[in-house]
């Protein structure tokens, strides 16, 4: 590696970077060079000796997995190194050793779509109603199971209420349905790699040896299952490197454990901890806010954001009105952005919930603003897209029933449902797979002999694609497409079937895209790849747009300028965390805004609205606590032009709180004080209410009262 690169560094950042044998923890705040640090440490653990064969180095998205690789590259270190996500490194591990982990190699990844048609065939096998079992409930259920590594026969053991046993008998149905199609979700990926790794010592001993040295990218977010993978893969030599920050960790609701990362100390006692706390993205200011705000939480490692940066730009608190006026002013202020020059890739409006770029999206269409809505995996469960992927998927698993369903008659083709049913019986008297069945109409009796010359042609057009499932995965596509009828049957839909040929010819671009980057390219791992996509992956930098996208998906990018909207109590923090007991859930909460925050390099605006339209009734909203937590330089703006009724009026008589005093607030209920922080106009007051919640309220807005005894 050449010296003038290695200069770049920090003296904290070259001490992770030259650390070798033994445990690591580099605790890295929000901008503080963490991919630097990871892909320098590849690449001078090649410079030292080690194999690059000998490396693993695992993250979250593969947006993230292509950034390090890239990054690696460029640093000369060669190729050998396995760099991918973690779901990637798991599926190559299942496809190698399938016939320990007891399935078939060439296994279906099932997405979230293929998931709820299986959930619900599940849920009906059970004779149960989908209004009272929610599929997307017994989902997460299952999901939460699995991550806690708990299978289907283990629950059933242990479930012993009425809810758990019919959980119980759920969740078998739709592994036995799983099983049937030769099908994995993406919980299944880290369960059965756990199990594989824990009862098959040869495996464990194997994998060690291969991979030396284990690199893992945002630790904080490893849910249960993924922290028993990496330390079953690391048991024979401990050259564990973990990077990440309790303080970003924001997948809760999806098994992470912020646990693994604050007892890593435990689990190896001897590891050397590194603080990356020096901050090269955004102002100082910026990060004065960020810092006030996590310091309320509890659960983390104390560290502090040191700025690279002198104080610049904005930080603004807005109020507006109701959401369309909050729409309007951001929308407004990016048009002056783009004014002074600024590009409008450079910008970004965070939200909490998906359902709130409706009204951004208005306001950025009636102001002629580009903008890109950053919810990826939308694109894959478009109609035209997923047949063609559906093609492709059969080629690669037989067993895929879903798959072979949702084509058979796609585009029409004259095979109805009698004929479909017929062929499917037949399969299940004798055993086999549907697609079987189809290369055996000649014995499926109950057929008339047009119904099995259209099944016939169908089965010998698969077994004809099937020829060309390895190498490049483009021309593949392109002949599907043309040769199945799906492009002929787009054509003559007009123009909605030209809106679906435009995103058809998009999908065999970014085939293409992946048949030149991948080393070897194959239909296999090109489907892994699109199964395991998240919306962050979606994100495009290469066009001039506002990107429009949750706080969760902005998770590893960054700005010149922020918008964060909707501070509002219910929103962020969201109302599951007002609704809980649990201290947790709002630390994840504030968590998730300290991330928004701290995407920002130069200007961030944050604003809430005193209105906002919920379920069709404008209800007035209490400004989030998270607000008053940011510190007393952040001012507040209200519009120019706003209006205030006489009950909107603010006193300026604030009435003082004394600590252990007993108060009432309209929606949190009965509190006593914990503290009053006097600002004058703007005193903040802490809360702690009968509920366990505890609450920061700016006391002029909380409506708050004193409480008798």
């Amino acid at each position: 590696m050449d010296d003038t690169l290695l200069q770049q560094l920090t003296p904290s950042q070259r001490k992770a970077v030259f650390h070798v044998e033994g445990p690591l923890l580099v605790l890295a705040g929000p901008g503080s060079g963490k991919t630097r640090v990871i892909t320098y440490r590849i690449a001078a653990l090649i410079d030292s000796g080690i194999q690059p064969y000998n490396i693993c180095a695992l993250t979250f998205t593969n947006k993230a997995a292509e950034e390090m690789r890239q990054r690696a590259f460029g640093l000369g270190a060669c190729a050998g190194a396995h760099i991918s996500t973690y779901h990637s490194l798991c599926v190559r591990i299942l496809r190698r050793y399938a016939d320990k982990a007891g399935i078939n190699s060439n296994f279906s990844v099932y997405d979230a779509t293929d998931q709820a048609r299986c959930i619900k065939l599940a849920i009906k096998g059970c004779e149960l109603d989908t209004t009272n079992f929610s599929p997307a409930r017994m989902l997460d259920a299952i999901s939460t199971l699995k991550n806690k590594l708990i299978d289907a026969e283990s629950f059933r053991n242990i479930a012993d209420d009425f809810f758990s046993k019919t959980l119980a008998g759920i969740y078998l149905g739709y592994q036995s349905i799983l099983s049937e199609r030769n099908g994995l979700d993406f919980d299944d990926l880290l369960m059965k790699t756990a199990f594989l790794l824990g009862d098959c010592p040869d495996v464990c001993r194997e994998l060690g040896e291969r991979f030396k040295f284990l690199l893992i990218d945002e630790y904080q977010d490893t849910n249960h299952a993924q922290y028993k993978i990496a330390k079953a893969l690391v048991s024979q030599h401990n050259n564990i490197c973990a990077t990440g920050d309790p303080d970003q960790s924001i997948y809760r609701w999806r098994g992470a454990d912020i646990r693994n990362i604050l007892a890593f100390e435990k689990d190896w006692p001897d590891a050397t901890i590194v603080k990356l706390e020096e901050n090269f993205r955004s102002t100082a200011n910026i990060l004065a806010a960020a810092d006030n705000l996590i310091a309320f939480n509890r659960n983390r490692k104390e560290k502090k954001l040191i700025p690279t940066k002198p104080p610049a730009g904005d930080v603004v608190v807005s109020v507006f009105e109701d959401e369309t006026k909050e729409a309007q002013a951001v929308a407004r202020h990016i048009k002056e952005l783009t004014e002074k020059g600024v590009c409008l890739k450079d910008t970004a409006v965070f939200y909490r919930v998906n359902a709130m770029s409706r009204v951004l999206e208005e306001a950025f269409i009636q102001n002629k603003i580009p903008y890109q809505v950053v919810r990826g995996v939308e694109f894959y469960r478009r109609k035209e897209i997923r047949d063609l992927l559906a093609y492709l998927k059969i080629l690669v698993n037989p067993d895929d029933e879903i798959a072979l369903l949702r084509i058979i008659n796609t585009p029409a083709r004259g095979i109805g449902k009698v004929t479909t049913d017929r062929a499917r019986a037949y399969a299940v008297r004798n055993g086999i797979n549907l697609f079987k069945a189809l290369k055996k109409t000649e014995h499926i009796e109950s057929l008339s002999k047009a119904a099995k010359a259209k099944l016939a042609v169908f089965a010998n057009m698969l077994e004809q694609f099937k020829k060309d499932i390895t190498g490049k995965v483009a021309p593949l596509a392109e002949r599907v497409f043309a040769e199945s009828g799906l492009k002929k049957s787009l054509r003559a839909a007009g123009p909605e079937g030209q809106n679906a040929l435009e995103n058809i010819n998009e999908l065999i671009n970014a085939v293409g895209q992946y048949d030149q980057q991948a080393e070897q390219p194959s239909l296999v791992d090109y489907l892994q790849q699109i199964s395991l996509f998240s919306d962050t992956d979606a994100y495009d930098n290469s066009i001039d747009r506002v990107a429009l996208m949750t706080l969760h998906a902005a998770k590893g990018l960054e700005f010149e300028n922020a918008f964060i909207v909707g501070l509002e109590e219910g929103l962020l923090p969201h109302e599951r965390s007002n609704a809980s007991e649990d201290q947790d859930e709002l630390e994840e909460e504030r968590r998730l805004f300290f991330v928004g925050i701290t995407r920002a390099k130069t200007g961030l605006h944050i604003s809430y609205a005193r209105y906002r339209t919920v379920r069709g009734q404008m209800l007035r909203t209490i400004p989030s606590q998270f607000l008053f937590e940011l510190g007393r330089d952040i001012t507040e703006q209200p519009e120019e032009d706003e209006y205030y009724d006489d009950n909107d009026q603010v006193s300026q008589v604030i009435p003082h709180f004394d600590p252990g005093q007993l108060v009432r607030h309209k929606s949190f209920g009965l509190g006593r004080v914990k503290e009053f922080i006097d600002m004058g106009e703007n005193s903040v007051v802490l809360v702690k209410f009968n509920t366990g919640q505890i609450k920061s309220l700016m006391v002029k807005y909380a409506s708050l009262s004193k409480a008798d005894i």
